[in-house]
């Protein structure tokens, strides 16, 4: 009987949760990017995004330094983060963290064209005069564990195919 009922509050939990993330993803129009250089010295910047079935697309300039960092280390941290101006508390503002993946995308593939087509329909015809643009290279960011932060005692591990199993973090969100 335990077991059912801790079920039936998992289901809960993910009906109710899972679309308020859904709909996170699609309010937020940058991720804020921790990437490392090749030295593994950190660097805090940003970049606007398209969310794809297969992952987020971001396209960034070579001269950029998180562009130089994202081809050296295929690992990054993203994150989507509440509005200060929208949030209840200034502490603990809603925010999406992801470890991603990153791929660099070639020009002239099935995935190039996918991943521009996803940003130019999001931020419109500037993305076309962009990916045109020798300097500016597309990422695929592949999520494989997240964290959604809600507010003040409700942090939430995203897990599972396509990060749609939640636990709820009860002990705190930090560490592993």
């Amino acid at each position: 009987m335990g077991k059912e009922m801790t079920q039936n509050k998992q289901q809960r939990l993910s009906d109710k949760l899972l679309p308020e993330i859904e709909a996170f993803k699609q309010e937020c129009k940058t991720l804020q990017l921790a990437t490392l250089d090749s030295e593994h010295v950190p660097n805090a910047s940003y970049a606007p995004f398209a969310l794809a079935d297969d992952g987020f697309y971001i396209l960034v300039s070579e001269l950029a330094r998180h562009g130089v960092n994202l081809k050296a280390m295929p690992l990054v941290s993203a994150m989507m983060l509440e509005d200060e101006a929208k949030a209840k508390s200034i502490f603990a503002r809603r925010r999406l963290t992801f470890d991603t993946q990153v791929e660099l995308i070639e020009r002239d593939t099935a995935g190039f064209h996918k991943g521009i087509a996803a940003l130019s329909e999001r931020f419109g015809e500037m993305i076309d005069g962009l990916a045109g643009l020798k300097d500016f290279n597309l990422f695929k960011l592949t999520p494989n564990k997240g964290l959604y932060v809600k507010g003040f005692g409700q942090a939430f591990n995203l897990t599972g195919d396509e990060l749609l199993t939640l636990e709820w973090k009860q002990d705190g969100h930090h560490g592993k």
